[in-house]
């Protein structure tokens, strides 16, 4: 069979992934399920995978096509094909996702919905921006340079919805662009404020905690016993806090504000330092790889229940232009609108710096920027160590209101 009408035939495959250039990263474990629906995998679709005519393919066949397609789809929609690749059955996932896909510290490429929590590339930032719609409260994270250079082919990664409560502000974060509900699958954490706005905290959710063999509930009677896999929503971990510094003098100038992550070690940044990078999203109803995920969400990374020492990320301190009046950042052209909002993170080792090895380079390196680039669009660009979702939940601290900061 020619190898364009294979292409053609995978692409017929998905086409649940949605229409060009608009699509989400197809949701894992379901390959004919929506993005913005809830996939529910069963026994029935597992068997219709398996029984695809293309599951007996020889291996190094197999692996000579998808590099063949992974090589040539570099950017979106045309990426879609990748995906298509790893939604034909079991074999042709674990070759995907396993042998040709690298994450995005080594590729600089957001492929799979897991790339969203895996670290950015160490050598150039993903590039990003925000789309803020007033009305509704909801934010929108694409990638590509901006919506006037990508155009229809935006591709949507994250949103997320502003939601008021008694207590402070929190903001919803999902897979799909209009599905919010925490019950849902496309869920992946949240962003919680303090009363004034001056903390805020970044929570992703998880499965509840493994119980030990030597817990009482092997004690308690069969019907009375609660199965330490039961699907909840309801936990979640806490991933990193964001202080901004209250501005009591009422100066002029940016915000200050501080990250503490708290899933993320400060030998990171070192010199061979490396990050701990899920491999697939929790999945509820599949026993078979809850340990290593189970380490990923509950921070247990090498043995430890938290991070002793976590990195540390401050805004950059801008400098004063005399000729222009105010205050000014380089951002490499990304960013052409003056805004209180606009930042530029790096790690605050300074003084971990001269005891832990980090390069002077890397201390000064912009982990992360965001700012203002037209009404209601804000661009976002990051990198190695922190995640796509991390920096998108980092950047949405700066859009709620804060008084007690300007």
């Amino acid at each position: 069979m020619p190898f364009k009408k294979i292409v053609r035939e995978l692409r017929g495959r998905n086409k649940a992934i949605g229409r060009r250039g608009r699509s989400h990263i197809a949701p894992e474990g379901s390959s004919s399920a929506s993005p913005s629906q809830s996939p529910s995998p069963s026994t029935t679709d597992e068997e219709c995978l398996e029984q695809s005519i293309w599951v007996d393919l020889p291996p190094e066949l197999l692996l000579d096509i998808i590099h063949r397609i992974e090589s040539g789809q570099t950017l979106w929609p045309g990426r879609r094909d990748v995906v298509a690749c790893a939604s034909v059955c079991r074999s042709w996932r674990e070759m995907t996702k396993d042998e040709v896909v690298k994450v995005p510290e080594l590729s600089g490429l957001l492929t799979f919905p897991v790339s969203l929590k895996q670290p950015g590339p160490r050598d150039a930032p993903i590039q990003c921006f925000i789309k803020r719609e007033r009305a509704t409260g909801i934010y929108r994270l694409y990638l590509g340079l901006s919506p006037a250079l990508s155009g229809d082919k935006s591709k949507l990664l994250l949103s997320a919805k502003k939601v008021r409560r008694a207590t402070g502000m929190e903001f919803v974060v999902s897979l799909s662009g209009n599905d919010f509900s925490r019950s849902s699958t496309s869920y992946i954490g949240k962003l919680r404020s303090n009363f004034l706005g001056t903390k805020f905290t970044v929570y992703e959710n998880q499965p509840p905690p493994v119980y030990s063999e030597r817990s009482t509930n092997r004690k308690l009677p069969p019907s009375m016993r609660v199965s330490p896999w039961v699907s909840s929503s309801t936990h979640s971990y806490n991933m990193a806090s964001i202080l901004y510094e209250l501005n009591v003098l009422r100066t002029r100038g940016p915000r200050r504000m501080q990250c503490i992550m708290n899933s993320i070690p400060v030998s990171s940044i070192q010199e061979g330092g490396q990050v701990h990078s899920p491999t697939e999203f929790t999945d509820q109803g599949n026993k078979k790889n809850k340990k290593s995920m189970m380490d990923f969400c509950t921070g247990n990374m090498g043995g430890e229940s938290v991070v002793k020492e976590p990195l540390v990320l401050k805004n950059k301190s801008p400098r004063w232009h005399e000729q222009l009046q105010c205050w000014c950042l380089n951002f490499k052209g990304r960013v052409t609108v003056a805004s209180v909002k606009n930042f530029q993170l790096i790690a605050a080792a300074a003084e971990a710096g001269k005891n832990m090895n980090i390069p002077e380079e890397e201390q000064e390196r912009v982990i992360l920027q965001f700012g203002k680039i037209g009404k209601d669009i804000f661009t976002m660009d990051y990198r190695y160590p922190i995640s796509a979702f991390q920096a998108f939940a980092i950047c949405l601290s700066s859009f709620d209101t804060k008084p007690v900061c300007e």
